[in-house]
């Protein structure tokens, strides 16, 4: 049987139902498609904290609990590891099994390089470095200020664009692999609601996220709050009803303030997008989505697609998506639809409501032929030569 090892960072941010549902697309894609599937993750003591935010030690951590828990209901009990205390102590597999499988693997994906064991990346026959984050690590590398890739002998980003003409994510000197994020489809089925088209707009995310603008060649590439900005006023345009999961910091009140008062319902986080469970059924609930991407992606021209919005689509909610050089990149126009602008924004919301159901059935079509799990994940697999 094949076998790959998938790392990340699902421990490190826990209770974050989005982020966690990035790592198991590839987890149950990969098994779904017949290999034999590990996951690694790893802490540090500053990331551990219990339920209310507090430091604790990572053994009574809400990382480690979520971790356990998250990995048992998806039937990785025994497929998984979490390497703290500089790599000497693990949760799950003992350190021996773990680089036993690793070297028994065929590669190792390492997501975004969240995973820096030297002594277990270099069990790995071929490690692959798996950028999600498209620009940030590029230009932080091509400034001289952190470098993200070394130590991997393939390099794969979902920024569809990469070394095209137009598109400004710098290329570092590395051959790029480009993949798109996948989706189970069977995890996300598509629910035929007759009520959907009539409930609100929505989306999940961060105001900042986790990396501050990047100042490259004299501009500066912005977060998905500089984007949001341009957008605050949607509800008041379009006179229909958005919402959005906002993970923002009470700092952000002028913020907040602007999007309460242009119409915007804001809702917890935590209940909507707590666990992987909760963040399904809310997204399920919704009409449709409005994917507003960070400046980053934008202003790259990068090709970017959100592995939230796959989602979205995988369910029969059709997306309303801030354009990041999608041209050419992916169908749009039914069930997917693009805009630049707040009146190109407020057609499109138009556009759904017109015709919701053929839009509603479109969006899963977009899913099943662009990101299903055994479309990409084959793709995938040519691409890097494992098959």
């Amino acid at each position: 049987m094949r076998s790959i090892t998938i790392a990340g960072s699902m421990a490190q941010r826990p209770g974050r139902g989005g982020h966690t549902w990035v790592f198991l697309q590839y987890l149950l894609g990969f098994r779904k498609a017949g290999w034999e599937v590990m996951f690694l993750d790893r802490l540090d003591p500053e990331m551990c904290r219990d339920a209310a935010g507090h430091q604790v030690p990572i053994e009574h951590s809400w990382n480690l609990r979520y971790f356990g828990d998250v990995m048992d209901r998806f039937g990785f009990r025994d497929h998984a590891a979490v390497v703290f205390t500089g790599g000497t102590d693990t949760f799950g597999m003992r350190r021996r099994e773990i680089l036993e499988r690793v070297a028994a693997s065929d590669a190792l994906i390492n997501i975004m390089g969240f995973f820096n064991d030297t002594e277990i990346l270099a069990a790995a026959p071929q490690r692959i470095f798996l950028d999600i984050d498209p620009g940030f690590g590029q230009m932080w590398q091509a400034s001289g200020l952190q470098d993200m890739f070394g130590g991997h002998d393939a390099h794969v980003t979902i920024a569809e664009n990469i070394g095209q003409p137009g598109c400004r994510v710098p290329t570092c000197g590395l051959e790029w692999i480009t993949t798109r994020q996948p989706v189970v489809t069977d995890a996300w089925p598509q629910i035929n609601d007759a009520a959907a088209a009539d409930r609100p707009i929505t989306t999940v995310g961060s105001w900042r996220g986790a990396y501050a603008p990047v100042e490259f060649q004299g501009t500066t590439y912005g977060l998905r709050a500089h984007e949001f900005r341009k957008f605050a006023s949607l509800p008041c345009v379009t006179r229909d009803r958005f919402e959005v999961a906002l993970d923002i910091h009470p700092g952000d009140a002028k913020d907040l303030d602007v999007l309460s008062r242009h119409g915007w319902k804001l809702i917890d986080p935590h209940t909507a997008a707590g666990d992987p469970w909760r963040y399904r059924d809310y997204i399920r609930g919704s009409a449709a989505e409005l994917m507003i991407a960070k400046g980053m992606y934008v202003q790259t021209v990068s090709g970017w697609f959100s592995d939230r919005s796959i989602c979205y689509l995988a369910s029969g909610r059709p997306v309303l998506a801030q354009d990041t050089g999608l041209t050419g990149v992916l169908p749009t126009g039914s069930g997917l639809l693009t805009f630049a602008t707040l009146d190109e924004a407020a057609e499109t919301a138009r556009e759904i409501r017109r015709d919701y159901p053929r839009h509603a059935r479109a969006a899963r079509a977009v899913a099943m032929e662009c990101f299903d799990s055994s479309v990409v994940l084959d793709s995938l697999v040519r691409k890097l030569g494992l098959c």
